[in-house]
């Protein structure tokens, strides 16, 4: 990130709009699972939106290969790019819950799976603020700040992706 400076008022309002995204994201996500719109047939996303999260931890570990190479550029690209594909996954996945039964397990590794699944749900909510003020510590040119974050955010993140397509692997052969 190129350094920008910002008052103590934008900042603040900065860190007000991600506290505000990481309780509405995961708050909204859930209510929607109440909703089901019928006639709507996306029950071909789940592999999409599996893709997205097998690119999402591809490009992580690129951008980790990039700052450690001292490519900043192409570091903040990635990030921006895996942001992208986040957000794009979490539509993905809203609009497959939001017209779509949700789907059981019924293979001999239950506890391996709802193992994951918790863990995968779980720090997805909790990934969210970390990663954006990860993301805001770079932007405002705190790069001390985004290196100790980063800590957190980056394996965190990296797990979540990668769950999400063992997740999809594991429940697949149960869709109806």
């Amino acid at each position: 990130m190129n350094e920008v400076k910002h008052t103590d008022a934008q900042l603040a309002k900065f860190r007000k709009l991600i506290i505000a995204l990481s309780i509405v994201i995961p708050v909204a996500v859930a209510a929607l699972f109440g909703i089901k719109i019928p006639g709507v047939d996306f029950s071909f996303l789940p592999p999409i939106y599996a893709g997205i999260n097998g690119l999402t931890a591809v490009v992580l570990v690129s951008s980790l290969v990039a700052i450690k190479t001292k490519n900043i550029k192409l570091h903040q690209r990635l990030i921006q790019m895996a942001l992208a594909l986040s957000l794009l996954f979490l539509v993905a996945y809203v609009a497959y819950h939001i017209t779509s039964d949700s789907t059981s397990y019924g293979g001999e590794y239950a506890a391996l799976y709802y193992f994951i699944l918790i863990s995968h749900i779980v720090l997805s909510v909790v990934v969210i603020p970390i990663v954006l003020f990860t993301y805001l510590f770079a932007w405002q040119g705190d790069f001390e700040r985004h290196k100790k974050w980063t800590r957190f955010a980056f394996p965190i993140w990296l797990y979540v992706a990668i769950t999400g397509v063992v997740v999809y692997l594991m429940i697949a052969p149960f869709y109806a």
